[in-house]
């Protein structure tokens, strides 16, 4: 049996350019915020992964099913709705910090904010910087 292709791997499109055509200027401005809090927080470059991802870093994983490949530490995409965050699904006090981020939605890993200004920025930092951590510890192992 064959092996699937993972969809989103790193690229060399360009970042601005992506953020560019975000066609609203609230997403746009929010992504380039995000930008910068990634960047300050991991120490890394945004990169593009896939079309429409934003990624800082990378860890390879492995699954059971011997499914393997490589993601971003972190990362986010500005979609037409909200804003998607991409955090590692479970690490402790995540939902603690949840209950103090302000309005969003989450999923297994991932978080949907509308905008920045909705949720606490500080929290969102945490937030990230303890996934990041989470990823680089379970990856050194």
């Amino acid at each position: 049996m064959a092996k699937s292709t993972n969809k989103t791997v790193e690229t060399s499109d360009s970042v601005t350019a992506f953020i560019d055509a975000v066609p609203d200027e609230t997403k746009r401005d929010d992504a380039r915020r995000l930008i910068t809090i990634m960047k300050n927080l991991t120490g890394f470059e945004p990169k593009m992964w896939g079309p429409s991802i934003i990624g800082f870093g990378s860890y390879h994983y492995k699954y059971a099913t011997g499914r393997e490949g490589d993601a971003p530490l972190t990362g986010f995409s500005p979609r037409k709705n909200e804003l998607s965050i991409y955090l590692n699904a479970e690490f402790s006090g995540k939902e603690d910090l949840l209950q103090q981020l302000g309005k969003h939605k989450s999923g297994k890993g991932c978080l949907y904010i509308k905008k920045l200004q909705d949720i606490d920025e500080k929290v969102l930092e945490k937030l990230i910087k303890q996934s990041v951590s989470s990823i680089k510890m379970r990856n050194e192992k």
